[in-house]
């Protein structure tokens, strides 16, 4: 009888030590655990902004003849508009009336 106590009971723990959810004491949780001992507000660490690179790639504008990727190869285009911002060029591709909008990556100046 004891045998049987004790195997549910080392099964329980066993189980307890596998699951999954963990307890509300993790060390990295911000909880009322932690005493705040000047009487402010906790900030928040600040994140900086991503600044996008300088590159050659900034100095397309309107008119210029570009090659594009796309496709696996490389295509004779020229840039319609730039948005420096998005990271993204709109180019109308020799031999295709449409304007495409492609990555600043993705554009190599002639």
């Amino acid at each position: 009888m004891t045998s049987k106590i004790f195997a549910v009971m080392l099964l329980s723990l066993a189980l307890t030590a596998c699951e999954s959810a963990t307890p509300d004491n993790n060390a990295n949780a911000n909880g009322s655990a932690k005493a705040n001992t000047n009487g402010q507000a906790p900030t928040p660490a600040a994140t900086p902004t991503p600044q996008p690179s300088p590159s050659v790639k900034a100095e397309l504008k309107a008119g210029d003849k570009v090659k594009v990727a796309s496709n696996g190869s490389f295509a004779d285009a020229t840039v319609v508009a730039v948005d420096e911002k998005a990271g993204k060029v709109t180019v109308r591709i020799q031999g295709d009336g449409k304007d495409t909008t492609v990555s600043l990556d993705n554009v190599t100046k002639q």
